[in-house]
């Protein structure tokens, strides 16, 4: 009750910002053109190097080196182009005519500086990038990385590399970047307000201003809509999409780059067992999942990857169901004494972590709860926060539901280096698996497509064979958004949200 008590009173505070926004601009007189666009996944900071909820760059106050284009191709961005001849050695051209929005010139220097700070400050980001060094002259960037590394441009696409002027300080509420809008204020947790930046390098944004709220209540979002206090909002509930459209909302609902998982924690003392991990899969419903919990906006998955990208194997058929769960717990030593599944005499507890921001993902615990209470298995789900923070410094869960993207630079080895690496930023289970950290080397100096996706596919092999993570469906990215709003495009890569083509009507 607390918690719901929560959301509305966030939910208030975003409209009171709204309607104050709105009242403001009345009384002064101006018309400009204002929208609002309502996020499920609040966030404390946009430092744009901290940050993983990528907010500066969705807001469109921060722009990386390089990006990604709708058909998962490298695009050119603050770098009008780079080249390297031997895959460790890279020069990029910084793009003349850019500022920062205190009006200071971009150029290698400040690059340089940017990326050095989002090193230090992030080790995921160091990780990464693997930079051994750099040196800045004029507007041409080198940059040696560790080892030979044919895919870094693509980790330049990440929002956590975004560049900013460094000499500024607030970078926790008003980092200084290069988009087409400039920070006007921010009240963690609740919104980030934007107005247009108008030396913008690459034209002016049609929009005036914008608000970039949150809000991880699907409800409380659609109600949003509907009031006309948002004019786009993520995720609304899929069960209500069919009143939005005979409100005369638009909808989309289009295959992204994301995949909803099941992260096994390898020091669990359960869960270091192979069979375990499996006995849990078998009990997830996919199907179910996708009709009932996601109406169909969505497929189930076999891996980490949607099908038809050129790295995703063809996957043997597992074995799923109740007798299938329990066959695995037998083949790891579970009996089940007076219904209860048990261990060394001991009944069985899981500890299942899950969030609300994916409204789907607490509903996806609960089923796999009920399949696991018919083997006699107690399972305690524990809504947090924070997924990110909590699984990086607690291990006293069992498994996670958890959803990310897993190819949003169109290429297999983002995901394989940030999930099972035993440095990697998003290898929360704590895997460390010899035979796959060389799979996924070799990877990383490997040039050749066809090679690439070739190593690529061993690794998922290796993934599927051995259950290191259970990959659930693929959801689509649903986007609600009224009538008015102009120019709006769906991310597939989930990075590009307020751009300087998107518009209003007045």
């Amino acid at each position: 009750m607390l918690q719901y008590g929560k959301r509305i009173w966030i939910l208030l505070v975003i409209l009171l910002l709204v309607g104050c926004s709105q009242s403001s601009s009345e009384e002064g007189g101006k018309s400009g053109k204002e929208l609002t666009v309502l996020f499920n996944f609040p966030t404390s900071t946009i430092d744009p190097h901290l940050d993983s909820n990528y907010t500066a760059v969705r807001a469109g106050v921060g722009e990386t080196l390089v990006k990604i284009s709708e058909e998962l191709e490298l695009e050119p961005w603050l770098a009008e182009k780079w080249e390297s001849k031997d895959g460790q050695n890279w020069m990029f051209q910084i793009r003349e005519g850019v500022t920062f929005h205190n009006g200071k010139k971009v150029d290698a220097r400040a690059v340089k500086e940017s990326l050095e700070r989002a090193s230090k400050d992030n080790p995921a980001v160091k990780a990464a990038l693997k930079i051994r060094k750099m040196e800045a002259d004029g507007q041409r960037l080198t940059i040696q990385t560790e080892e030979v590394f044919p895919q870094f441009p693509s980790e330049l696409v990440h929002p956590n590399t975004a560049i900013i002027d460094v000499a500024e300080k607030d970078f926790d509420k008003k980092p200084v970047g290069t988009g087409p809008f400039k920070v006007a204020s921010f009240e963690p947790g609740v919104a980030l307000n934007v107005e247009r930046f108008e030396k913008y390098w690459d034209g002016k944004a049609k929009l005036d201003k914008a608000t970039f709220a949150f809000n991880e209540d699907a409800n409380a979002r659609q109600m949003a809509l509907r009031s006309g206090d948002a004019d786009i909002v993520f995720r609304p509930p899929v069960e209500n999409l069919e009143q939005l459209k005979a409100e005369k909302a638009k909808i989309e609902s289009v295959p992204g780059l994301r995949t909803h998982q099941l992260i096994f924690n390898m020091d669990s003392p359960y869960m270091k067992e192979e069979n375990v991990r499996k006995a849990v899969d078998a009990l997830m419903d996919r199907k179910e999942i996708v009709e009932h919990i996601l109406n169909g906006h969505a497929v189930a998955a076999k891996g980490p990857f949607l099908a038809d990208f050129p790295f995703a194997p063809s996957y043997e058929e597992k074995k799923s169901g109740i007798e299938a769960a329990e066959q695995y717990f037998t083949q790891a030593g579970f009996q089940i004494q007076n219904g209860k599944l048990a261990k060394d005499g001991k009944p069985v507890r899981f500890k299942v972590l899950t969030y609300s921001s994916r409204p789907e993902l607490p509903l996806i615990a609960q089923i796999l709860q009920a399949k696991a209470k018919e083997l006699g298995i107690e399972m305690e789900i524990q809504q947090v926060e924070n997924i990110d923070e909590y699984l990086a410094a607690n291990d006293d869960w069992d498994f996670a539901t958890y959803s990310s993207l897993t190819a949003p630079r169109g290429d297999a080895a983002y995901f394989l280096n940030a999930a099972f690496m035993p440095d990697g930023a998003l290898n929360y289970a704590n895997i460390n698996h010899p035979k796959l950290t060389a799979i996924i080397h070799q990877l990383n100096k490997t040039v050749e497509a066809n090679e690439r996706n070739k190593l690529a596919k061993a690794a998922l092999k290796i993934i599927d064979k051995e259950m290191l993570r259970s990959f659930i469906v693929h959801p689509n990215i649903i986007v609600a958004y009224r009538d008015g709003v102009k120019n709006w495009v769906t991310s597939k890569s989930e990075y590009y949200i307020l751009t300087k083509e998107l518009d209003v009507e007045k």
